[in-house]
């Protein structure tokens, strides 16, 4: 059996791409346009239009809703917020602490909206399984579960190889740590729903109108500008495709498998009855899921960044990507040596030169903006938009501060990427040294991270 390369993602081929909406019909107005047809803009658009009824909102969607990240993304829905470690230094402990138990929150939120929307999209919330299976990610991981600790996660726990084997045998799983605060989704059924609830709540979506510049009050396309006092860019992976904004954000690529429907034997040995999302402690690290009908899905980097922050059209991938997941789908599972990979497929997510999700409303100009979720979006999308809905109530003056608005990643300021070809260089060199990194852990044994993966995580800013 061959295996369908691109087509967006396999949960598009599952569901079917959604009928098209109309593109926007020439110049309108409206009281806030949203740029970006994801799990960011719709959000932003579902709190805003729940919190203020009468508000005429427009959202502006290049392709389709969730015909970027989310739709292509892993379907981890879990508490994980790029930049927290930096927000900690610059804001103080407690500071960190607030941010990280509002995405704890956000778990719970985004599960309770789904089920009040009768939005059915696998959801499973059986929290979020790191395993480590070397001695150097051994020492990683129980540093990353007493920081997790330290943040307030005290629901976390730490297992050995017999407990970790207990949830899945991962082979040669040396140890793990588990946090309630996660769940596994189909990304597709979530967008779907989320745009169908908007509009039934009388958001306008626009599909097939790419912005091509954002201005105050200004959202300029082919077709027409929508011109309001509030403009939101939620464009996440894609902001580089508007003017002004190609080193604002790098789009780095991600990549995906997903395997057959797996028989009951093959379950049985591998365990996982409780459906965590699953992820290691490697530095090029791997995340997966065990779908609704019982296949893997697995994803990795693959080929992280295209030159001149160029964007796929059709999720395809490279071969050497699809070799690459399928080896370390057989490293945990070796019983899958044989078993066809039904889909594979690549999307882009939005990369800060700092590495921090922010969130931002400029109250001169009226543009706000949300994302460099680097990999994590799949619940801070949901964060960013209720804090979005919250500074524009204020700006507005319809409330005062509140507590999403006080949070530290609120109006975060940072550099712009390296133009090209320094961007390029530089973050293939950073990502090959962390595969050199894993393969020299793994085969030194050694109990500390190696050095070359130090060094790339500060050359990157990651920490």
């Amino acid at each position: 059996m061959s295996t369908v390369n691109g087509g967006i993602s396999f949960w598009y081929a599952q569901e079917g791409t959604p009928p098209p909406r109309e593109p926007l019909p020439g110049d309108t107005t409206a009281d806030v346009c949203v740029v970006g047809g994801g799990y960011t803009g719709l959000w932003t658009a579902y709190y805003l239009k729940k919190a203020v009824p009468f508000l005429n909102i427009v959202v502006l969607e290049g392709k389709f809703c969730g015909y970027g990240a989310s739709g292509r993304n892993g379907g981890w829905l879990y508490n994980g917020i790029a930049g927290r470690d930096r927000y900690a230094r610059a804001h103080g402990h407690e500071a960190a602490v607030r941010l990280q138990q509002a995405m704890n929150d956000t778990v719970t939120e985004v599960v309770r909206t789904a089920a009040d929307e009768n939005i059915d999209a696998d959801i499973h919330q059986g929290g979020v399984l790191e395993v480590a299976y070397t001695p150097a990610q051994l020492a990683r991981l129980k540093a990353f579960h007493s920081v997790e600790v330290a943040f307030g996660e005290r629901d976390r726990e730490l297992y050995g190889a017999r407990e970790t084997a207990d949830r899945v045998r991962v082979t040669g799983a040396v140890g793990s740590s588990w946090t309630p605060h996660g769940a596994r989704i189909h990304p597709v059924k979530l967008v779907t729903g989320l745009a169908a609830a908007v509009e039934a709540l009388g958001v306008t979506i626009h599909e097939a109108t790419p912005v091509t510049e954002i201005k105050p009050k200004h959202a300029i396309t082919p077709y027409g500008t929508v011109r309001a006092p509030y403009v939101l860019r939620c464009t996440e992976g894609f902001t580089p495709t508007i003017k002004g904004h190609k080193r604002t954000w790098l789009p780095m690529n991600s990549s995906m498998i997903a395997t057959e429907p797996l028989p009951p034997e093959i379950w049985d040995e591998i365990g996982w009855a409780g459906r965590e999302t699953l992820g290691d402690m490697a530095h090029a690290y791997m995340y997966a899921q065990r779908t609704a009908d019982d296949r893997i899905a697995l994803g990795g980097r693959g080929i992280p960044y295209r030159y001149g922050s160029r964007t796929d059209n059709d999720g395809r991938t490279q071969a050497a990507t699809i070799d690459a997941l399928r080896e370390i789908l057989v490293r945990f599972f070796p019983r899958l040596a044989g078993v066809p990979i039904a889909h594979a497929w690549s999307g882009v997510l939005g990369v800060p030169r700092d590495w921090c999700a922010t969130v931002t409303l400029d109250r001169s100009t009226g543009l706000g903006w949300a994302g460099g979720y680097v990999g994590s979006g799949v619940a801070t999308a949901n964060l960013a938009a209720r804090t979005l809905r919250d500074l524009i109530q204020q700006d507005s003056g319809q409330s005062g501060p509140t507590d999403l608005t006080t949070l530290p990643w609120v109006g975060h300021k940072v550099r712009r990427w390296e133009p090209e070809p320094l961007r390029w260089l530089g973050v293939h060199t950073l990502y090959a040294a962390y595969r050199t990194a894993d393969h020299r852990e793994a085969s030194t044994h050694t109990p500390t991270t190696d050095p070359i993966a130090t060094l790339a995580d500060r050359i990157s800013g990651r920490h």
